[in-house]
């Protein structure tokens, strides 16, 4: 668990670590869109292609990304398996009563790529943004709503706070984990019911965990006089350069390719 990329951040000075926040967030969001828009196999060229490219750009190892999948693979195997039994169509071969049908193998394969790709193509968001620069981004995206009440800063904030907590409280589970098994804990043995149940002396203490480090969260922010984003001044303002430019313009290329992949 504790290998999940998401939430993580990688220091850096790559091209991709000095993009504006809010360039990095659009991106992710018409990466997200694309993925769902693909509905072949050869439109994920264009995603594999803006994958590689992110990775050498941002000077993140693209072996590191694909490792952060190892706690979700029991979640891409699943959609695989249903997928795999659930889709009529021509038989290939015959397990008992489940076949495995020719459409549903193509299904199969085409979903657990499609949760990779996503899975990969967002990580790139959390590890090349500071939690800050993340705020602020997000802050900035949703100050049009505000007009209509939307507390733009504090959703802002709780999304980056979520967002880093994430690999925090993983390694929390890890360390539960590891001292319920040295108190003779056992997690693997048993069937589903029963590991669910061997779960329990884990979650309990990770929820005293959780909320210990978000009540020591909120005093360390009102020690600092925090008050939310009214009439806040930021160290380093957002600024867009021609380095956003560019990314968005190979975004564009990326989606147009995937769109045009669809119809033709």
């Amino acid at each position: 668990m504790r290998e999940l990329s998401i939430g993580q951040y990688i220091p850096g000075d790559s091209f991709v670590h000095k993009l504006d926040p809010r360039t990095k967030i659009i991106i992710t969001f018409v990466f997200m869109i694309v993925i769902f828009v693909i509905n072949n196999f050869y439109g994920y060229i264009f995603p594999v292609i803006f994958i590689l490219i992110a990775a050498l750009f941002s000077k993140i190892s693209l072996k590191y990304m694909i490792k952060g999948l190892r706690p979700l693979l029991f979640i891409i195997f699943l959609t695989f398996i249903l997928n795999l039994f659930m889709i009529k169509g021509r038989i290939l071969y015959e397990i008992g009563p489940f076949d495995i049908t020719y459409e549903g193998l193509y299904q199969a394969v085409f979903m657990a790529l499609r949760l990779i790709f996503l899975i990969v193509g967002t990580s790139l968001l959390t590890l090349t943004t500071s939690p800050m620069m993340l705020t602020d981004g997000i802050e900035y995206l949703l100050k049009p709503f505000k007009r209509i009440g939307v507390p733009a800063h504090e959703l802002a904030m709780m999304m980056t706070i979520a967002l880093r907590f994430i690999p925090t409280l993983l390694e929390e589970t890890d360390k539960i984990m590891k001292a319920q098994m040295a108190r003779g804990a056992d997690f693997q043995s048993g069937n589903l019911i029963n590991r669910a149940k061997s779960l329990v002396p884990i979650l309990v203490p990770l929820f005293v965990s959780a909320f210990r480090r978000a009540d020591e969260l909120a005093m360390a922010m009102e020690s600092r006089c925090y008050r939310g984003g009214e009439n806040r001044t930021r160290m380093k303002e957002l600024k867009m350069t021609n380095k956003d430019l560019i990314a968005l313009c190979v975004t564009a290329v990326m989606t147009a390719g995937c769109i045009a992949s669809r119809f033709l």
